[in-house]
């Protein structure tokens, strides 16, 4: 089948390898532009780009599919269909109308819950016992076009937003393809009930607050791992905790109830974390025993707790 793909991140890029695999003509692919990153802050292509030029396909950097002159370069392409993994960029109505068969989204939440930029943090934070793809057509609304395929994962009790996204991703590229395979599917409406957004990651949302539960805060730890990473304030300095898991402990929150060369005990609202792998700022992530050597820390010694 001849189509186009859209996608930035290693997400989007996973499906491409698939596609591409399963032998289809894939005429163009569109990627949002090149952007700084490292310590010397050059311009890196996206995972997307990176997978499109191993294999040959014209890569398309638009910074709005608004402009005519970008609208006319996919309509003349004459794609059968338009498939979309986390690209970035809003496609208007005139390029959902461009491909004879629309336009496909690969969604990493059981939808309609977790419409939005962050399915797989939002559902993490919320507790979420299971979560999963859904292939869907695309509309005009933001994720709320009728579902074709659609597969649920359990969350496990030590998934990380970084596991999960694995998970995912491994599975958005198996149903794509199987998608594309199954053409026409019957489509599914998302039913109006149940409907939640996943607002996109803020920096801010990621400083512990100590007085909630070890519970939420071992959901806290796994939603922002690997992006931004939870961040505690200690002798005045930023850490970033990498790995925890709830405990019994009593004590005030923020409190050190013990150290020792696998966790940092640390009191919470209800019950206690035990903090296994902690980064200083600059600094590398360093399991507990290492993190020690360098910054020493004390039963007695208080975390700052979030006002």
């Amino acid at each position: 089948m001849r189509l186009i793909f859209a996608g930035t991140p290693e997400f989007a890029a996973l499906a491409l390898g698939a596609i591409v695999a399963a032998g289809h003509e894939v005429a163009l692919v569109l990627t949002q532009p090149d952007r700084p990153a490292g310590r010397g802050m050059a311009l890196q292509p996206s995972a997307v780009k990176r997978v499109a030029l191993a294999h040959g396909i014209e890569v398309f950097q638009p910074l709005s599919l608004k402009d005519p002159e970008a609208q006319a370069k996919i309509a003349a392409l004459g794609a059968e269909i338009m498939v979309v993994a986390a690209y970035g960029l809003i496609l208007p109505q005139a390029v959902l109308d461009l491909p004879r068969a629309g336009c496909l989204n690969i969604h990493a939440s059981l939808l309609p819950r977790w419409r939005g930029a962050a399915p797989i943090q939002r559902a993490l934070l919320a507790g979420d016992r299971e979560t999963g793809v859904c292939i869907m057509q695309m509309e005009a609304g933001l994720d709320t076009g009728p579902v074709l395929l659609r597969e649920a994962l359990p969350i496990a009790d030590d998934d990380s937003a970084a596991t999960l996204h694995d998970k995912l991703a491994a599975c958005g590229a198996r149903l794509i393809v199987e998608a594309i395979a199954r053409l026409p599917l019957p489509a599914e409406a998302q039913p109006a009930a149940g409907v939640t957004y996943a607002h996109k990651i803020e920096k801010s949302e990621a400083l512990v607050d100590w007085t909630r539960s070890a519970a939420e805060l071992d959901r806290h730890v796994r939603a922002f791992n690997p992006f931004p990473g939870a961040q505690a304030q200690f002798a005045g300095q930023t850490v970033k905790l990498w790995t925890a898991r709830p405990v019994a402990g009593v004590g005030a929150p923020g409190t050190v109830l013990a150290v020792d060369r696998q966790a940092v005990v640390v009191a919470c609202g209800e019950g206690a974390l035990a903090i296994g792998e902690l980064q200083k700022a600059g600094g590398k992530r360093l399991p507990v025993q290492q993190f020690l050597a360098g910054h020493p820390v004390q039963p007695g010694d208080r975390f700052t707790v979030k006002a």
